[in-house]
């Protein structure tokens, strides 16, 4: 049973994590404003956190994608559909690669978001107070939403994160269940 069990889990996990990744990014693309009068434009693009952000969201969802049919024939089989031991030891490894680069990306989301977010809120004051800004109302409910969305898919983005690690975990057993080659 419980050798069942692990592979149907592992399958699980990494359907969240495509599920996460692949919200997380999309909700990403499409965060972006500009001002009534066309004077401020600002695209996720323009923050370079932000495009790592999307660019680790998409590593995530790729693997994912890339692993989602092995991992369907080993939790319906009980096999490995590459049946040698190169199989446990690219999981193993991979799913830490690929964990690390997302739990970055979520950390290096959250400190951008926030902090920008809170430059941002005494920014747009002391600009409307030299006269460089218009319409001081739109601009700061404009950068909020901006930013809020932004940090909202990075906690999307932790969500795929914690899954990934935990297929990572649950790779780990595996792996030390069969004797790899490094043995």
């Amino acid at each position: 049973m419980a050798s069942k069990a692990i592979p149907c889990a592992v399958l699980v996990f990494r359907i969240f994590t495509l599920a996460a990744c692949v919200a997380s990014g999309l909700l990403l693309a499409l965060d972006n404003f500009t001002t009534a009068n066309g004077n401020q434009k600002l695209r996720f693009q323009d923050v370079v956190t932000f495009r790592y952000v999307l660019s680790a969201a998409a590593i995530g969802a790729a693997y994912s994608i890339l692993q989602l049919p092995f991992n369907i024939y080993y939790a319906s089989t009980q096999k490995r559909l590459i049946r040698n031991e190169c199989m446990p030891e690219f999981d193993f490894y991979a799913d830490k690669v690929v964990s690390s680069i997302l739990c970055s990306a979520v950390g290096a989301g959250f400190g951008a978001g926030f902090e920008l977010k809170k430059v941002i809120e005494v920014l747009i004051p002391l600009l409307a107070s030299l006269g460089v800004l218009d319409n001081l109302q739109e601009t700061q409910t404009k950068n909020d939403d901006f930013y809020e969305k932004a940090i909202i898919a990075t906690g999307i983005l932790l969500v795929g994160a914690v899954c990934m690690a935990v297929v990572s975990i649950l790779t780990s057993i595996t792996r030390t269940s069969n004797p790899g080659f490094f043995r």
